[in-house]
């Protein structure tokens, strides 16, 4: 049986040898590199051109969505698998535009990495929903979905709420007795999912779109 090659890629040590620990378990799966920068990813690449990448984002020096497009053109059948705690469209769309082939996140189960890098491995694409549901989105537009809310959890949901009600972070930090940083947590992840700019544009959108009423 010719086994699948991979080369995983990522600046964290600890998460390398992790992954590898678990694929190197697999009888049809062979990692043949690990590579800690993009630079380095690149020269393995050419070196060992392996079946599948898995590629993080954040790195130094060259982010995971630059290393994939100079990867691809020094190993254009390796097939890239964005492998990340990152699913916001700033990252999404420049690294499939950039030649990935798949998009998923590292709370992933194990069985489903190893799905992800058999697919891949013939050309067939994973997505983790939540990514899957941004580019299905950006196909269809922003009325493709008619409720805009969706993503947001119901603790995302109370603080737009408050958000609408002109309430401050510390107002609503006391209000559901959680620190202050949680609530500015969740208003950045309240913006990040509903594609929008500021807590202003947020408070519109809940008006607009009936999250709160005059006599609520």
């Amino acid at each position: 049986m010719q086994k699948i090659t991979v080369l995983i890629v990522d600046d964290q040590e600890l998460v390398r040898q992790g992954v590898r620990a678990f694929l190197d378990a697999l009888e049809d799966i062979e990692v043949v590199a690990e590579a800690s920068s993009g630079h380095e990813a690149i020269r393995l690449a050419e070196q060992y051109v392996p079946d599948v990448v898995l590629m993080d984002l954040i790195m130094p020096e060259m982010d995971g969505v630059e290393t994939t497009g100079l990867l691809k053109a020094v190993s254009p059948r390796s097939q890239v698998i964005i492998l990340t705690s990152h699913h916001d469209d700033k990252h999404i769309f420049p690294a499939l535009r950039n030649g990935a082939l798949s998009y998923i996140l590292k709370n992933i189960k194990p069985h489903e990495l190893a799905m992800a890098i058999r697919k891949a491995s013939k050309s067939e694409a994973t997505l983790n929903p939540k990514v899957a549901a941004r580019v299905v989105r950006e196909i269809h537009g922003p009325k493709f979905d008619p409720n805009p809310f969706t993503e947001l959890t119901d603790r995302e949901m109370q603080i737009l709420k408050l958000i609408a009600d002109g309430q401050a972070n510390a107002v609503i930090a006391d209000n559901l007795a959680i620190s202050e940083k949680t609530v500015k947590g969740h208003v950045s992840n309240i913006l990040s999912k509903l594609q929008l700019k500021d807590r202003t544009q947020a408070a519109v959108l809940a008006w607009r779109e009936g999250v709160v009423r005059k006599n609520s």
